[in-house]
């Protein structure tokens, strides 16, 4: 498998740099060049269960890289879990491993949220998940933190034949943030969907990067992800489907698309397809541009505020990808969460 490089915080030499073509654009050594000191225990409150508390389901917490009770977690039958990483560091370092299975024919909802309190903390999160045979796991990831902080996630995903997973995520950025998923794609009828979608401005950062490596026949991946960006902020992202020998019948697609909304921000994109079977239909596109200035113009002769009709257009931009959650609940909490950042 074409796999990311592992990061350990209390290792400086494990930090990648620009010269590690996966970090290309997210240059972690330059913000982090020696090993930050351990973040001590915080008592943070969890009685009000986040923004996904309404949801129910089980909860799953981690404070500081500690676990508060259970770090692992068995599905079966329709289950839900709150998997919630918080943060309360100022200046210091924290890193955690969660892992989630679902057994077979499961159909699990993990309901995701990196939580930030305090300055300029590192904060590496992993998730190492298993989706069994015909198993439906569905993982939606909301992310608020600090402006100055830098937040590292790396998902791990295994799925087996007939399996399912969709997984969406929703990000305003941080001084440096990336979110890293990588997926063992079987293929024998499984199913991958990975969407994203990132809103940032003043300075902020976030790095969407994803692999998703298929090694078997007749699987099936799609991938959506859009953006914002305005003032001085960056956003990029990285998608990587890899087609192994073996894996025909294969059926790939991957979209990217981005508006900048500032003359200083920028969007870095790198899509890519590495195809080493026949018989397989793989498509990609990306596109990066400004609002469409005839709609800009029209909302406005029917007397709606400049900046309103820039909120409406950038939210109809956006929401595509919020659609395309197919819990209800869910879907609703990312939009609420979606048109109060814009």
């Amino acid at each position: 498998m074409n796999a990311l490089p592992l990061i350990d915080l209390k290792d400086a030499s494990s930090f990648p740099s620009r010269r590690t073509e996966a970090w290309k654009y997210s240059d972690l050594r330059k913000y982090l060049r020696e090993a930050p000191a351990p973040s001590p225990s915080a008592a943070i409150s969890i009685t009000g269960g986040g923004p996904f508390e309404a949801l129910g389901g089980e909860a799953m917490v981690f404070v500081n890289g500690r676990p508060v009770g259970a770090s692992a977690f068995m599905g079966s039958g329709q289950q839900t879990v709150r998997l919630r990483f918080m943060s309360k560091a100022t200046g210091t370092g924290h890193a955690t491993t969660a892992r989630i299975s679902a057994r077979a024919g499961a159909k699990l909802l993990i309901l995701e949220t990196h939580e930030g309190e305090g300055s300029a903390y590192v904060a590496h999160n992993r998730l190492e998940l298993d989706v069994a045979r015909g198993a439906e796991v569905t993982r939606i990831v909301l992310t608020d933190e600090p402006e100055d902080a830098i937040s590292i996630t790396q998902a791990q995903v295994r799925v087996e034949a007939g399996g399912r997973y969709r997984q969406t995520i929703a990000t305003t950025g941080a001084r440096l943030q990336r979110l890293e998923t990588e997926v063992r794609h079987p293929g024998q009828g499984a199913e991958v969907r990975i969407d994203g979608l990132y809103v940032l401005s003043d300075a902020r950062q976030a790095d969407l990067t994803s692999v998703v490596d298929h090694v078997g026949a007749d699987g099936t991946t799609s991938q959506l992800t859009k953006g914002v960006v305005r003032d001085t902020a960056r956003g990029v992202f990285q998608g990587r489907i890899v087609v192994e020998r073996g894996a025909d019948g294969t059926d790939a697609r991957m979209g990217h698309h981005a508006l900048i909304l500032g003359e200083r921000a920028e969007v870095d994109a790198k899509p890519e397809l590495v195809i080493y079977a026949d018989d397989v239909q793989c498509a990609h596109g990306n596109t990066v541009g400004n609002l469409d200035q005839a709609a800009l113009f029209y909302l406005q002769q029917r007397g709606i505020p400049a900046d309103e009709a820039r909120a409406l257009l950038t939210e109809a931009f956006l929401v595509e990808v919020v659609d395309r959650i197919e819990h209800e609940g869910a879907r609703e909490v990312v939009r609420e969460w979606l048109t109060a950042r814009l």
